[in-house]
């Protein structure tokens, strides 16, 4: 993945990290499916395990979401670690602010990096003190509620709020904020902005990742690109559609992606070719003029360039690292589990 590299190379061969949602009873599936999402995509897109999930309750039972779906635990919370914990109570959060889940959480704070609150799950983190003089958020329709109860808390409206080893969200779609910003910010600005297109998500950047003005610009360049691939545009152009200079918009860019324009703009339009090569049987000739390529050698040296295969590889099934390695990380078994993962199929 040429231009998606990190400014890290540490961080490219680092471990997977191990990412825990602790769920209680009438959890949000859409805030379950909002994390763990981002996840899996990247790893698929990576090629290899970026992250690994476990499904998570008190005392290791089955837990029914808010529309009734039940999902199988891992395990219990007592004794699990990693990377970052995350709390999701969602709709019932109210009951279950008990001694027994003050206590597990307490514990849980010694054996995890960075503890999360989701939906409400800030509540529950709250009320076991963890979230003492942090800037927080929650559910807006909590809020005013949150803030008088915890008046310790630095409650913020915010869609989240990172805080040191705590984090925050607002509600179910914010979840997939702070899993693609997080994404982003360990192994790359434009690895986010490719689960957004993945997602149809919109790929402008959150107050969080960039002053808003620097990121509106390289976000519009984005829009631009993807807007022109079969005739693509020369990047005076686009910076001039921005409202920035050229040279403005390839510091702006590399700044934020860590690739220059004209990189970037080959990236998506390859990115397009490999989309029809595998959810097509067009010829190659007219994926090629479709992805912007005057003809089907051109495109053919540029995607061996940019993936290290030919576009024939990818239509007959033989390239290497995506699905081989299991980068999708362990699931439960419950055949009910909507996040059961899928056997790949052998070549």
């Amino acid at each position: 993945m040429q231009i998606w590299k990190n400014h890290s190379a540490a961080v490219q061969q680092a471990a997977a990290q191990q990412i825990d949602v602790l769920l209680f009873d009438a959890f949000s599936g859409l805030c379950l499916a909002n994390t763990i999402e981002p996840m899996r995509a990247a790893n698929t897109l990576a090629g290899r395990a970026l992250y690994r999930w476990r499904l998570l309750t008190l005392g290791g039972a089955p837990a029914t979401s808010s529309s009734g779906m039940s999902v199988a635990a891992h395990g219990a919370l007592s004794g699990q670690g990693g990377d970052m914990l995350i709390v999701m109570p969602s709709y019932a959060f109210c009951r279950h602010a008990s001694a027994a889940t003050r206590r597990a959480l307490r514990a849980a704070a010694q054996r995890y990096a960075v503890l999360a609150g989701f939906d409400t799950g800030s509540w529950l983190l709250a009320d076991a003190g963890l979230l003492d003089g942090r800037r927080a958020t929650i559910h807006w329709e909590e809020l005013e509620r949150f803030g008088e109860a915890f008046p310790e808390v630095l409650v913020e409206r915010a869609r989240f709020v990172e805080d040191g080893d705590r984090v925050t969200c607002s509600g179910a779609q914010a979840a997939f904020d702070v899993m693609t910003h997080r994404i982003g910010a360990r192994h790359g600005q434009a690895l986010r902005l490719e689960l957004a297109s993945l997602f149809m998500s919109p790929d402008g950047a959150t107050p969080q990742d960039v002053p808003v003005a620097r990121g509106r610009s390289v976000a519009r360049a984005i829009r631009l690109m993807q807007e022109h691939i079969e005739q693509p545009l020369p990047i005076g152009d686009i910076a001039r559609r921005t409202g920035r200079s050229q040279k403005d918009l390839e510091a702006r860019m590399k700044r934020e992606l860590g690739a220059a324009p004209r990189s970037v703009y080959r990236r998506i339009r390859l990115l397009a070719a490999q989309k029809l090569l595998k959810e097509t049987d067009l010829a190659m000739a007219e994926v090629a003029l479709r992805a912007g390529y005057q003809d089907a050698s051109a495109m053919a040296r540029a995607y061996k360039a940019e993936f290290g295969l030919r576009p024939s590889d990818e239509r007959s099934g033989e390239r290497v690292g995506c699905f081989a390695s299991d980068p999708l990380g362990a699931l439960p078994p419950d055949p009910q589990d909507i996040f059961r993962k899928k056997k790949d199929q052998e070549a």
